[in-house]
Parts: C-alpha cells; structure tokens; sequence
C-alpha cells in the first residue's frame, strides 16, 4: 500500500511543458535518486494523468499517486525500485 505522504526526494517542476516532456525529464532523472526514493512530477498538461503511470508501468517503477501542490499544479509521484 503507497504511503499517504512520501517523503520526497526531488521535485521535477515541469509547469508549462507539454507532452512528452514531463515524461522525458522523469526518465532523465529517476536515476539521480537512491532506490526507495520518490521524485515528485509537477505537471499541468492534462496528458500527464495517464502518461506518467503508464511510464511506471513500461519501465517497472512504482507509481505512489498524486496530490495538488498549493497553487493547484498536479503532483505525480514515482517510487524508483531499481
């Protein structure tokens, strides 16, 4: 079960972006946390609902859900696990 409040290791603010860049910058980036860690995406494209949890799902990363940050931007969630 994912955990109400991760701890967030790194925050993607892919605010403006369109997709398939939020995607990209996820990819790019999931390495420079250990494994275990949660990067947080912030996205606006609508596209990113689906596309981020498919990405999970394609590259064997766990999807830990979304929020809203406090202006109301989306936030996905990723757990690396390896």
């Amino acid at each position: 079960m994912p955990d109400a409040h991760p701890v967030v290791a790194l925050e993607l603010d892919c605010r403006g972006m369109r997709c398939p860049l939020p995607v990209i910058r996820l990819a790019t980036n999931v390495a420079d946390v250990p494994v275990g860690a949660v990067v947080a995406v912030l996205a606006d494209d609508p596209a990113a609902r689906p596309d981020i949890p498919a990405w999970c799902r394609m590259r064997g990363q766990e999807y830990a859900g979304d929020d809203l940050t406090p202006d109301g931007t989306p936030r996905y969630l990723v757990r690396r696990l390896h």
